[in-house]
């Protein structure tokens, strides 16, 4: 099996991917924070609950009334969704400079830290594996 297709190493490729197709979004906004009409954009959150689900069929069964149910109500992971500005100018451009460059660093360290934990996982397997 190649590393590829472990779901956990699929999954967090995927949200590299996402990062990624933020960051353009992001850009997007940041370079239209001057048009007239302009509102921002961004992408729905993406679930890691989600990728697993349509990578892995692992379900939970209480076998005892004494277990805690687990539930969860992931995003659907959809593209190219519209926030509700906070502020809109007089020309109707809703972009605040000062939040898409927070939500750009934020993204940017998020994108670190899942490249950061795909590398370890990776040097751990290759030291599992005796290369």
């Amino acid at each position: 099996m190649a590393v590829g297709g472990i779901s956990i190493f699929q999954a967090m490729a995927d949200k590299m991917r996402w990062h990624q197709q933020r960051q353009g979004v992001l850009s997007e906004n940041v370079a239209n924070a001057d048009t007239p009409g302009y509102i921002e954009r961004d992408l729905d959150p993406y679930s890691f609950d989600s990728a697993m689900k349509s990578v892995a069929s692992v379900t939970t069964t209480a076998t005892s009334p004494m277990h805690i149910s687990v539930s969860s109500d992931g995003g659907d992971g959809g593209f190219g969704s519209s926030s509700a500005p906070f502020e809109i100018t007089p020309s109707g451009n809703g972009v605040t400079l000062e939040d898409e460059m927070m939500k750009v660093s934020a993204n940017d360290m998020d994108y670190q830290t899942v490249t950061s934990l795909y590398t370890k996982s990776m040097a751990i397997l290759r030291t599992a594996l005796g290369h």
